[in-house]
């Protein structure tokens, strides 16, 4: 029934199994890849027809996660799986980044490739199993594809270097970095890092490519058995030849010219002159303008090109190495806690901290289970930014994947939960883009925590370098423009701080790089990155000695852990209402750390004192504000010292007898005690006579015994005393 085939290795110290022809066979390609117990369903799926007039590849890529997989039922009312979570965003980036370079050019055909998480051990991450599994579903489709490629996870654990860490490895690891590539070179890297040299990142990307190098040939060996037939590739005709030599002949001086241009929407403006007068002449002699398009772009891909390697000089006049003009401020919204305005060029960034508290936290549910998060960032490209009028919607997965790149650079230089208690949030507004706004984004978000008074370790910066590889030679840019990011072969974006790396990633659009490009890249955009800190500096050098005004003040106090359920109260009620009359935010720990964070000096030393008073035990000879809060024959119950409770007996109520106790107190008044003892069940008994009720003072020493019982006890022994002096 099945025609089955199965290729199985052991891979870092674990089998890697590929299996194809049982599961999803009405797919072009489909794979079931397994990792451990971690198991990816891979499908690809390719249109056979393209639309008229089409002129790009629609590739999507979906990775979905399913909560059966880790044993799991959905939250929310309707317990099903809805839209894509961030992870799964970023996964589908991460599989479609290496993927989309390798189909032919000129090839518009619609492809879909889905991968399906069926089962995670919670050791191995599904996504690298799924960036194999779809590979391998592509080369067995027949769909062109000039694969496979692979991919591998690598740590950096005690200065070595570890192929595909488990989870629980991760959490000693100075170092998250996945590779992708084929068996000549690299394609893509994703990284996360903690301040590391040059040096030691390039020798993970040639681990990470070595060591997947196996997983290549399984592909290999699997396709030689299981592929389809491939699908013809399709020539460009004598016509598109034709008319791509009738496009050139027509607009290269125009476009030329206009690419001398430094102002972008100016250059844009002359560019888009150019095109229409070209397009109207053909028009005119009655060629496919739907056809057009491409052969501008073609056109304007080697005038750009060739004139960088030519003259070394770039669209904007710049040398290779330059990097744009540079201004950055801090302070810039009056109200926010942190907020900067960072301009590299013609690329902005606005960006603001908030300070928040333990409540503030972000709350993941993933197939790891439940996480918290108290660092986020989140990136907005709005229409504006490049001159545009556009629809306004939620974050797409560019903005996400801007966002958790500026994230995984800031996150490694990030002060501790002790070492400051706070939940971060921060907003980059791009408002002008024209080349890397998210490595503004990271340039922006450090100064912003900075203003913020966020410790950070040191301040971090990021640049973006391109590159320009023919086969006469190549020249690797810094600080690329959004022109040689669409018509170069590389975008290399690397974030850190003068001691090393925190991020590094890399997307090329031709099929390999060597170690010397990268190597060279390295070493400028290091150069790059020091430049931009020194900018950097004339705004903000460290973060400022204290949180901003507007911003809430974080108090820690500890309270022994059999005092949380006093401090809590029955259903929450005493922490609610410490809540509602103090107007702070209180979080509670269950090893007894409670953090009360309030704008109000004041507002929040009133809740201090009112936990510290519930934990306190009353000690003897101490006096303590108080409030009746019963009345009985036989004297006064106090609440004081948070929620405890004494008695007055009537006899400590004021100097002399007392007739009844509402003669002196009411329920409501406030009143000042002295702790004068306990009684045989632990009960607290206090005195108001001993203290002056108008200073607070000590006064036992000026007053005379106490009235009544003890009275009657003086006189009672005096009588008893007689009949002994009368016998003597």
């Amino acid at each position: 029934m099945f025609n089955y085939f199965r290729k199985e290795l052991d891979w870092g110290g674990r089998k890697l199994i590929l299996e194809t022809g049982k599961i999803a066979r009405q797919a072009d390609g489909a794979v079931l890849a397994r990792y451990g117990d971690t198991i990816v369903l891979c499908t690809a799926v390719g249109v056979h027809t393209t639309k008229p007039g089409q002129d790009f590849f629609p590739l999507t890529v979906n990775y979905q996660e399913k909560a059966f997989a880790a044993g799991k039922i959905p939250g929310g009312f309707f317990k099903r799986e809805g839209r894509p979570s961030e992870k799964e965003v970023l996964v589908s980036r991460l599989i479609d980044r290496p993927i989309r370079p390798l189909f032919p050019q000129g090839f518009h055909n619609e492809v879909q490739i889905i991968a399906t998480v069926l089962s995670h051990d919670l050791e191995n991450d599904p996504d690298v199993v799924a960036l194999i599994g779809c590979s391998a579903a592509l080369t067995l489709s027949g769909i062109p594809f000039f694969g496979p490629i692979a991919a591998a996870r690598v740590g950096y654990i005690d200065g070595k270097y570890v192929l595909n860490p488990t989870a629980e490895q991760m959490g000693s690891t100075k170092l998250d970095l996945v590779v992708a590539g084929t068996a000549e070179g690299v394609l893509m890297v994703e990284s996360e890092a903690h301040e590391l040299s040059e040096e030691v990142m390039l020798g993970a990307v040639t681990f990470g490519h070595t060591g997947f190098q196996p997983v290549i040939q399984a592909i290999i060996e699997l396709a030689e058995r299981a592929a389809k037939e491939p699908w013809p590739l399709v020539e460009p005709s004598e016509a598109e030849t034709a008319l791509g030599a009738r496009v050139d002949a027509l607009a290269r001086g125009a476009i030329t010219e206009a690419y001398q241009e430094k102002v972008k929407q100016v250059r844009y403006e002359k560019v888009g002159a150019a095109k229409k007068a070209t397009t109207e002449t053909l028009a005119a002699e009655g060629l496919d303008l739907e056809k057009v398009r491409a052969k501008f772009k073609d056109l304007e891909s080697d005038i750009v090109r060739n004139a960088i390697l030519d003259t070394g000089l770039r669209i904007d006049g710049r040398d290779t190495k330059t990097v744009r003009q540079i201004v950055a401020e801090v302070g810039v919204l009056p109200r926010a806690h942190g907020s900067a305005l960072f301009t590299r060029g013609e690329t902005q960034a606005l960006c603001v901290a908030t300070l928040g508290t333990g409540q503030d936290e972000q709350i993941i549910d993933a197939l790891e289970g439940e996480s918290r998060s108290h660092f986020m960032l989140h990136y907005n490209f709005p229409p504006y930014s490049v001159g545009e009028a556009g629809r306004m919607g939620s974050p797409g997965r560019r903005e996400i994947g801007h966002g958790k790149l500026a994230w995984r650079a800031i996150r490694p230089i990030l002060p501790t939960k002790e070492q400051f208690p706070y939940t971060l949030r921060v907003v980059s507004e791009i408002t002008e883009s024209n080349g890397s706004s998210s490595m503004a984004t990271v340039c922006g978000s450090s100064l912003a925590l900075m203003d913020a008074g966020v410790p950070l370790t040191r301040p971090v910066a990021g640049i973006a370098m391109g590159l320009i590889k023919e086969d006469r030679g190549f020249a690797v840019l810094s600080d690329i423009l959004g022109d040689e990011d669409h018509l170069g072969d590389m975008d290399f974006k690397v974030a850190g701080t003068e001691q090393g790396i925190t991020s590094l990633q890399m997307d090329l659009k031709i099929t390999s790089i060597t170690p010397e490009i990268m190597q060279i890249a390295l070493a400028q955009a290091r150069d790059g990155r020091l430049h931009i800190l020194g900018e950097m500096a004339k705004a903000i050098t460290g973060a400022r000695d204290d949180v901003a005004a507007t911003a809430p003040r974080i108090t820690i106090i500890t309270v022994p852990k059999d005092k949380i359920r006093e401090v809590i109260g029955t259903g929450g009620k005493v922490i609610r209402e410490i809540v509602e009359q103090t107007k702070c935010k209180i979080d509670i720990d269950d090893d007894g750390t409670i953090k009360i964070a309030a704008v109000d000096i004041a507002q929040a030393q009133q809740a201090i004192d009112w936990i510290r008073g519930i934990v306190a035990e009353p000690e003897i000879g101490v006096i303590y504000h108080g409030k009746v809060v019963k009345t009985a024959d036989f004297g006064a119950f106090v609440n004081f010292l948070g929620s405890k409770d004494g008695l007055v007996h009537i006899s400590e109520l004021q100097q002399g007898r007392v007739g009844r106790t509402t003669d002196v107190v009411n329920v409501g008044d406030a009143v000042r005690v002295k702790v004068i003892g306990f009684d045989e069940r632990g009960k607290v008994k206090l005195s108001m006579r001993v203290v002056d009720q108008a200073t607070g003072e000590d006064v036992s020493d000026k007053v005379g015994p106490k009235p009544g019982r003890s009275d009657r006890e003086h006189g009672d022994r005096g009588r008893r005393d007689q009949p002994e002096q009368a016998a003597d």
